[in-house]
């Protein structure tokens, strides 16, 4: 029997191995640094940051879904960014992903919040796809920015930082 329900704590591990089988699967085999204590940190501390959901059946946990709430200043109200969204290969086609958004689509619904939102590498046709087939659209006037790094810190250095 398969099921989605919220990560436990006792997942954490499944979760960084998904983590990392992710990581690779997006071209980044080395890209992961977070810790098992970090993980539990982030999902289960008194005022969590983030929140997962996981796909599971008989044969284990099958996929993840790992999200935190967002603001929207022209909506008033929260929405759900989905940092991470992730099924086995072996147990994709079997309706895991899409399970695992349909959960988040509901859980915003219930909670009044205006969005699901989330990232995809250009490259990754079959995701793209299968997004599309949900009814989600790409945000093409939008383009994402990060700092990280040495330009982070750079940047965000204190003696930098003036009003």
């Amino acid at each position: 029997m398969s099921m989605i329900r919220p990560a436990e704590e006792a997942d954490v591990p499944v979760l960084l191995e998904l983590i990392r089988d992710l990581a690779v699967y997006e071209k980044e085999p080395d890209a992961v640094k977070t810790t098992p204590d970090q993980l539990r940190d982030a999902l289960f501390s008194a005022q969590p940051s983030v929140f997962a959901h996981v796909a599971e059946d008989d044969g284990g946990v099958q996929g993840f879904a790992l999200w935190f709430r967002n603001f929207s200043t022209w909506e008033g109200v929260h929405g759900i960014y989905l940092e991470d969204l992730y099924v086995r290969p072996e147990a994709r086609g079997r309706g895991y992903g899409k399970s695992l958004l349909q959960t988040l689509a509901s859980h915003a619904v219930e909670s009044g919040y205006a969005r699901v939102e989330w990232a995809v590498l250009n490259w990754n046709s079959p995701s793209i796809d299968f997004y599309r087939s949900l009814g989600a659209r790409p945000q093409e006037e939008w383009s994402t920015f990060r700092l990280t790094g040495d330009a982070l810190s750079a940047f965000g250095a204190v003696d930098r930082v003036s009003l």
